[in-house]
């Protein structure tokens, strides 16, 4: 098993910043990938972002590439999600989620463990 909590989260204005945090226990070695979902009010769970604990690999969706910074400090089993200039549709409830193999997936069918999740709300 492994528990996932995500913080972070709040109210900002368009063009401004927060960072989440997702702190994973358990039996975080079999984490190898770490992904960030997010999901908005009638709309599907979509991918944000992901890393491979081990290599560092990152991969982004293009809504938020060069805009979101995923990164992750292995001893304190925590993956951040730092996102700047953010937009209105940025708002959403965001989910770390964890799966057992080093390929980076787009999928959330592919992740097996889910925070609680965060919600994140940019006013215009």
């Amino acid at each position: 098993q492994v528990q996932l909590v995500e913080s972070g989260g709040g109210l900002v204005q368009a063009g401004g910043s927060l960072r989440l945090s997702c702190a994973a226990s358990g039996r975080t070695f079999s984490s190898y990938t770490m992904g960030w979902f997010r999901q908005a009010p009638g709309k599907e769970r979509e991918f944000v972002a992901a890393i491979n604990w081990s290599g560092g690999i990152t991969d982004y969706a293009d809504s938020v590439k060069g805009r979101f910074t995923i990164s992750s400090d292995n001893a304190k089993n925590t993956v951040y999600l730092q996102m700047n200039s953010l937009k209105p549709e940025d708002t959403a409830v965001y989910y770390c989620a964890s799966r057992g193999y080093s390929t980076l997936s787009h999928s959330y069918y592919d992740y097996r463990y889910w925070g609680q999740g965060t919600q994140v709300t940019v006013s215009s």
